[in-house]
């Protein structure tokens, strides 16, 4: 079970308060960075995985809190990106070395889809809290276009109000493994990362 910081915590309590509540901080000595790589269930797994990543949890930015259910989000009805909060140990990871391992776990060259989910909410997205973040994020997509033959397609935006998914959807991959390995296979997510990025 992955450190909730105490706010977070009381607002774990009501999933409908989680889910209105913006996000702006996680664990004590953490920073926060926001990252889109289409259902937010795999991008949390791959986050988790990576070292200095304390926290991560699941859910929405670019809309409202009045909109940010999944409910709504998933059916494409607000302009809300299914997203995830990291919360990482700036001592044992940067900024950067987060946006690198990123890249690997998406596929950028499609527009306002992520493997087998389609629409705006499903969307690739890098979130900058200041000019020199963006700078990185522009020199880093940039990078990558000796790789490809076609654009980069993963969204480059100031960082928006962060709100947490309803309690069921954290931690999902390890709440439900079989479910939860289905979707990710059936979806074709790493079939489709083998194929751009290699083993």
């Amino acid at each position: 079970m992955k450190y909730l910081a105490p706010a977070l915590a009381l607002l774990a309590l009501s999933p409908l308060a989680l889910a209105n509540e913006p996000v702006t901080q996680g664990p004590p000595g953490t920073e926060m960075a926001v990252f889109s790589g289409g259902c937010f269930w795999c991008t949390e797994s791959d986050f988790d995985k990576l070292p200095g990543v304390v926290e991560t949890l699941s859910g929405y930015t670019g809309d409202s809190a009045a909109t940010a259910d999944y409910q709504q989000v998933s059916a494409g009805g607000t302009e809300h990106i299914e997203s995830v909060a990291v919360f990482y140990d700036p001592s044992k990871t940067s900024y950067a070395e987060l946006v690198e391992a990123f890249w690997p776990t998406i596929d950028p060259l499609t527009a306002n889809a992520q493997f087998c989910d389609h629409g705006y909410q499903y969307s690739s997205a890098l979130y900058y809290a200041d000019d020199e973040q963006k700078a990185l994020l522009e020199d880093s997509r940039d990078a990558l276009k000796a790789r490809f033959d076609q654009p980069i397609q993963t969204l480059i935006l100031p960082r928006q109000p962060f709100y947490a998914a309803e309690d069921y959807h954290q931690d999902y991959y390890e709440k439900n493994p079989l479910r939860y390995t289905f979707y990710r296979t059936t979806c074709g997510r790493d079939a489709r990362l083998e194929e751009l990025w290699g083993e």
